[in-house]
């Protein structure tokens, strides 16, 4: 499991830590710090965390991809996860079995919620340009002009009550198989921030499935950054271009085809089973 942080909240990280400490399922955490000090170490280190400091701002990608280096070669599994998250003792055993029970799968997301307990909706059609122009420049009434491709988009017409493919699912949580990271690459270094998730699930979902298992949940700060701040918003559009770039702007059939799976069950042998 790898953490990347820059300039994290120090009672954040320790509260995330002692979360996953309590898991009914052992990880091995590794906390890659992006910050200009290392002034999280001992916070990592005295939860028997690995720790290292990259000395950079490698971003979240590049982050990321310095644990796989360590780790992808000696683990079945990797979990990428953002110090915002908080999460129950069952939910990394509960996941651990479903990769167990389904190897067809090559990334699956729990249910992502809010403090509150609502839904963050996070699992996506693969983007193309006019959804992110609607969601992100056209607010509330881009929503209204433009509802149907919005819930398109959100995958709002998908039952999503029961476990099931989604092309696209967010980067806060993520539960990969290592083999399939090893045949598809890890994190494109290309995207210093947003995007580089897309980009990974779209790899993941040629080769394998990606899946949605509603049956646990974790709580997400889910900051949101790019919408108050012009820098990072600069970013996104930037992450964006060269995604688009990579792939494809208008024509991209591939694009189709893996949005046209979403919602397709995964066989789940836990139905019915309540959110912890």
């Amino acid at each position: 499991m790898s953490i990347v942080t820059y300039e994290t909240d120090r009672e954040e990280l320790s509260h995330l830590l002692d979360n996953l400490a309590a898991s009914n399922h052992p990880v091995d955490v590794t906390v890659i710090d992006n910050s200009p000090s290392d002034k999280l170490r001992t916070t990592v280190t005295s939860r028997q965390a690995c720790y290292l400091h990259s000395g950079c701002n490698l971003g979240f990608g590049g982050g990321h991809n310095l644990a796989f280096s360590r780790t992808l070669d000696k683990c079945k599994y990797h979990i990428v996860i953002n110090p915002d998250i908080s999460l129950r003792e069952r939910v990394v055993g509960d996941l651990f079995n479903f990769m167990e029970d389904h190897p067809n799968v090559g990334l699956v997301m729990p249910a992502i919620r809010n403090a509150d307990g609502t839904d963050q909706g996070l699992c996506k059609r693969l983007p193309t340009p006019a959804d992110l122009i609607v969601r992100r420049f056209l607010g509330r009434r881009g929503k209204v002009l433009f509802r149907g491709q919005w819930e398109r988009y959100d995958l709002r017409t998908v039952d999503l009550t029961e476990a099931c493919e989604v092309p696209c699912l967010s980067g806060c949580f993520m539960f990969m198989r290592s083999a399939v990271l090893r045949q598809v690459g890890v994190f494109d270094e290309r995207f210093f921030m947003y995007m580089e998730d897309v980009d990974l699930c779209r790899r993941i979902g040629h080769l394998s499935k990606c899946a949605y298992y509603p049956f646990v949940a974790v709580t997400h700060g889910y900051a949101k950054g790019s919408y108050r701040d012009f820098k990072l918003l600069r970013r996104h559009a930037l992450s964006a271009t060269l995604y688009f770039l990579k792939w494809g702007w208008f024509i991209d059939a591939e694009r189709k085809q893996l949005n046209q799976r979403a919602g397709t069950a995964v066989e789940c042998l836990r139905k019915g089973r309540a959110i912890r």
